[in-house]
């Protein structure tokens, strides 16, 4: 096959570490052509879409790569396109899935489908699932964030476009800061959050839970917090503990599967703290390369695998 990742630039992966780049390894052992581009290699001229993609091998050495000369190509030149470019979901995201979406319909495959990339907000999905998640509230009137915060006296409050762990803030109604939190992640008012009751399993791991093209992994990524930390995520310091999905983590997860797979998104980490659905990871879910290293399982090869039976 050809395939075509849309990533952030080669320089700010990880090679030790990366999904994307474990995908990438898995297919080229499997002889398939890679090409790599970024978000603003994609363009529309005049009624096609097009795109900018650069040959890529791996190499051995330090510079664990070779890219070729840039090429012009139709999307639908490539077996299938992969978006693969980090939140946060701004314009210029939403942008290039709206031309993706234009490229479907020229022809190409592009997953995650880009229309329900768009339509499936990361903190927003859960409510797709009520009966997995925590009480939540999703709001920018301060007023009602505190009236949150009194009926449940612990919570975290989130930005909707980011990732990481980045701007998340537990709040308790002891808190000499407060006002100032929500002043600053509401921006005065002016942009909507997310609030949930705070769950204190998040000591034991938030654990994400990879899902190819409808199907869980039996193995979870417990991400727990370093001491004195509220949040899991590994940017922010968190371990990565692998470990086998409980029965509820089960029942979440194929739950949420199937409807994953009639939108089109074909893989997607799930965010599970205790028995609770927190998230739903559309844009570029991460966690393969670590479950690997501590199990029998490869996620990579199960991706690839699934990919090409499609």
């Amino acid at each position: 096959m050809r395939i075509a990742l849309i990533l952030d630039p080669l320089a700010s992966l990880k090679p030790y570490k990366d999904t994307s780049l474990a995908v990438m390894r898995e297919a080229a052992k499997r002889g398939h052509e890679l090409f790599v581009s970024m978000q603003g290699d994609l363009f529309l001229k005049h009624d096609q879409v097009r795109l900018n993609a650069l040959s890529f091998q791996f190499t051995g050495g330090h510079h664990w790569y070779a890219l070729g000369e840039y090429s012009e190509q139709s999307p639908n030149d490539f077996d299938v396109v992969l978006m693969r470019k980090d939140p946060p979901f701004d314009n210029e995201f939403l942008y290039s899935t709206y031309l993706l979406d234009l490229a479907e319909k020229q022809g190409a495959r592009v997953l995650n489908h880009p229309a329900s990339v768009r339509d499936w907000n990361e903190k927003l999905a859960v409510a797709n699932f009520p009966q997995f998640a925590p009480e939540f509230l999703v709001s920018r009137d301060n007023a009602l964030i505190r009236e949150f915060l009194r009926a449940h006296g612990d919570i975290v409050v989130k930005p909707l476009d980011g990732m990481g762990g980045s701007s998340i803030f537990r709040l308790t109604q002891q808190d000499p800061n407060i006002s100032v939190i929500l002043e600053t992640i509401t921006d005065f008012g002016k942009r909507t959050i997310m609030a949930q009751r705070y769950l204190p399993e998040i000591a034991a791991g938030d654990k994400r839970i990879i899902v190819i093209d409808g199907e869980p992994l039996p193995y979870s990524l417990a991400r727990i917090p370093m001491a004195g930390e509220t949040r899991g995520n590994l940017a922010a310091g968190g371990t990565g503990v692998a470990q086998p999905l409980t029965p509820r983590d089960l029942e979440i997860a194929t739950t949420v599967g199937k409807v994953l797979k009639q939108k089109g998104l074909f893989l997607v980490g799930l965010d599970v703290i205790g028995d609770h659905l927190t998230e739903i990871n559309v844009t570029s879910p991460t966690g393969m390369v670590e479950i690997a290293a501590q199990t029998s399982c490869n996620p990579a090869a199960i991706f690839m695998d699934a990919l090409e039976a499609k």
